[in-house]
């Protein structure tokens, strides 16, 4: 087996600047049910933009990337150079604790429409909720459209947040328990949930449930979703303390959170495909799939976890950057995001940061 390259980062990180190529640290993979995977050999990575204001989302058009802020900005970055865009909304952004600007995805058609999609927390004489719209840019501003779907529950933690379009082209959304774990199992209730709709906001015909956003349900908090060329969904889902989750999503399943957790079992609920058990956390956020491989962003975990679906293994493939909010595959690259100023966190020089990564076929 090649022997796994373990290389600090420290040194590296105090003196680095955009573009600037530095050293990660790789370590041993973890076993799940089967022996360990060998062992990719990467050798280096690249910091593309510092000074981000705790960045949620990656988004990337040719070039160019636009990252989330939680605030309630977007950074765009072109270049290593960042350039903050102003983000006009109805409601104003929720500074509560998890909560802000979260997801964002491009509309298909973004190169002459100049469109997009974002879910974001707000506050108002009601309550705190979470909103899915539509965003326009122009003259470097982005300005709401278009409501979506509005009043997915929010509360003192558990937002969900994160958007993606399928290759069913319906645009998919993963809302949190927020801090209400019964409504997880409440069809009537957005909460708890992966939300699935049509792109002008209707509900699709073959949704599981009629007249129902719902695409599966018993959720906790799911903040990563992605999909593999087969059409596999798969999503990443945070655990309550530990039992941390990665699951193949069908429709219509429920997926127990919170009857079973982790590695419990119950007729008529999914277990994961993943966990981390009730010895660890990994507090998963983001997820992206590349070559029979799902890599996850690790908040309290301070790694990107590279899962082999079909070896039934992982490995902590990159560590000693902090927390890490989301991850992006393109072109046999991996970008992410580190989240070491959102409050939990622990900084380091001109955090928070946008990395890339040659990722090795093998």
């Amino acid at each position: 087996m090649e022997k796994l390259l373990t290389l600090s980062i420290a040194t590296f990180l105090l003196t680095a600047g955009c573009a600037e190529n530095v050293q990660p640290t790789f370590s041993k993979s973890s076993e799940q049910t089967q022996p360990q995977q060998s062992a990719s050999s990467v050798e280096s990575l690249d910091i593309l933009a510092e000074n981000l204001n705790v960045p949620w989302s990656i988004v990337k058009q040719g070039e160019t990337f636009y990252l989330t802020e939680r605030s309630g900005s977007i950074a765009k970055v072109v270049n290593g150079k960042v350039e903050r865009q102003r983000v006009i909304l109805e409601k104003e952004v929720s500074t509560a604790s998890e909560a802000g600007l979260l997801g964002f995805v491009l509309a298909p058609d973004f190169s002459t429409s100049n469109m997009a999609y974002a879910y974001y927390t707000y506050e108002d004489s009601e309550g705190q909720f979470n909103r899915i719209v539509t965003l326009q840019l122009a003259n470097n501003v982005w300005q709401e459209k278009a409501l979506l779907l509005d009043r997915i529950p929010s509360g003192t933690y558990h937002h969900g947040g994160r958007l993606k379009i399928g290759p069913d082209g319906k645009l998919y959304a993963t809302a949190g328990d927020a801090s209400q774990r019964e409504i997880a199992q409440n069809l009537q209730s957005l909460g708890g949930k992966i939300l699935r709709m049509n792109l002008d906001g209707s509900i699709p015909d073959d949704n599981p449930f009629p007249n129902s956003y719902v695409y599966s349900y018993g959720h906790r908090n799911p903040q990563g979703i992605t999909w593999s060329p087969d059409g596999t969904m798969y999503a990443s889902e945070h655990g309550n303390s530990r039992n941390d989750e990665v699951n193949i999503i069908d429709a219509g399943q429920n997926y127990g959170w919170p009857f079973i957790e982790g590695k419990e079992q119950r007729e008529g609920l999914l277990a994961p495909l993943f966990t981390s058990g009730n010895q660890h956390t990994w507090a998963p956020s983001g997820i992206a799939y590349a070559n029979n491989k799902l890599y996850v962003a690790a908040l309290r975990g301070n790694a990107v976890l590279e899962f082999d679906v079909a070896a039934n293994t992982y490995r902590e493939l990159v560590t000693d950057l902090g927390r890490i909010r989301d991850v992006f595959i393109e072109d046999g690259y991996l970008y992410f995001i580190s989240n070491n100023l959102d409050g939990r966190g622990t900084g380091q020089q001109n955090d928070d940061k946008l990395y890339r990564l040659p990722l090795v076929n093998e």
